[in-house]
């Protein structure tokens, strides 16, 4: 196994968080480098962190050749993480990278074929995949359903934020929804085609941008996904993974978003309602790997050269959906998604 020199860019607070992700994982990460724009504020972090002997400043193109790293983190800002990126990749160094990808789909197809030109990784952390409860929703979906008509997913959460998502456009398409976005992707193994989508915000939201969104997809191979979300939505809160109907011809699987994944399967051919097994599953209460899970992800495609999840070729899919989905309630047209 070895062990990998990375060079931290952004020491925000998913910043500092990556920082932790990172000495966590020592036998095969040593954290050598740390950049932030603010003078001192990647230093301030060192310290917090208790690491001695990092180098720290202000630049990215300094650190490189001070640093001599074998990857990459970048937890900056979406609108720096073309700049990020693009500079890492010039030098040839891989990069583990936040979602969303870019600011937009004109910066994210630049990241892509910079990958291409560098031949060097390029991975987005969508960190809600590495969560067993939706790989057991996942297992359910493929082994049981068969072919695959519809999934609906339904996020509503009174998330009281402050700061700068008070003030976004699009603040649950652009800050949120990529992860339920994705997760569709993920749990069907389907790609999107088109989308109509609608954002609107109730009289009573806190937020200044729509806060609130009806997306309907058409995904490859015919599949229908719907998004129903709110980030205005007080009582009776969904989970931050959203909760979620999947329909085949074989039956339905619901998952709550927590702990609990239903199906019914039909097992006889009579009767105005077809006969159904009826299993539930209750999935253990252990905390997801996260960040955790894409940094080892990360390091195990270093080691191999597999293709990890999130790679920007399959992450930039997901992007996309979002997009168009701001792109639709523009325009109040079907729109296609276009990677």
């Amino acid at each position: 196994m070895t062990r990998r020199r990375a060079l931290l860019v952004g020491a925000g607070g998913m910043g500092r968080n990556w920082g932790r992700n990172l000495l966590a994982h020592d036998a095969r990460v040593e954290l050598v480098g740390w950049v932030d724009a603010l003078p001192g504020k990647a230093q301030d972090a060192a310290d917090e962190a208790l690491i001695g002997g990092v180098w720290t400043g202000t630049s990215l193109e300094a650190a490189i050749p001070s640093t001599s790293p074998d990857f990459v983190v970048d937890v900056t800002i979406p609108e720096a993480h073309r700049d990020v990126t693009l500079c890492a990749l010039s030098h040839g160094i891989p990069v583990l990278g936040e979602k969303p990808m870019a600011d937009s789909m004109e910066s994210a197809r630049e990241m892509v074929a910079a990958s291409d030109a560098s031949g060097a990784l390029y991975m987005v952390s969508q960190s809600r995949r590495y969560d067993h409860r939706i790989e057991a929703c996942r297992e359910a979906v493929r082994s049981r359903l068969g072919r695959l008509g519809m999934i609906d997913a339904d996020f509503h959460l009174g998330a009281h934020f402050g700061g700068f998502r008070d003030e976004m456009d699009h603040v649950l398409l652009l800050d949120m929804a990529i992860h339920t976005f994705d997760a569709a992707r993920f749990l069907t193994g389907s790609d999107p085609v088109s989308v109509y989508a609608e954002e609107f915000n109730p009289s009573w939201s806190w937020y200044r941008g729509a806060a609130c969104a009806h997306c309907l997809f058409e995904m490859s191979n015919g599949l229908r996904f719907t998004y129903r979300g709110s980030w205005c939505s007080e009582g009776l809160h969904t989970s931050w993974e959203s909760a979620w109907r999947v329909v085949g011809e074989e039956g339905t699987v619901c998952w709550d978003g927590h702990q609990t994944v239903r199906s019914e399967v039909v097992v006889g051919p009579e009767g105005f309602h077809r006969p159904v097994e009826t299993t539930e599953q209750t999935v253990a209460d252990a905390p997801p790997a996260g960040i955790a899970g894409s940094l080892a992800d990360f390091l195990d495609a270093l080691d191999t050269g597999r293709q990890p999840m999130g790679e920007c070729h399959d992450n930039i899919k997901s992007l996309a959906m979002v997009f168009a989905a701001i792109e639709s309630s523009r325009s109040r047209e079907r729109v296609p998604v276009v990677v």
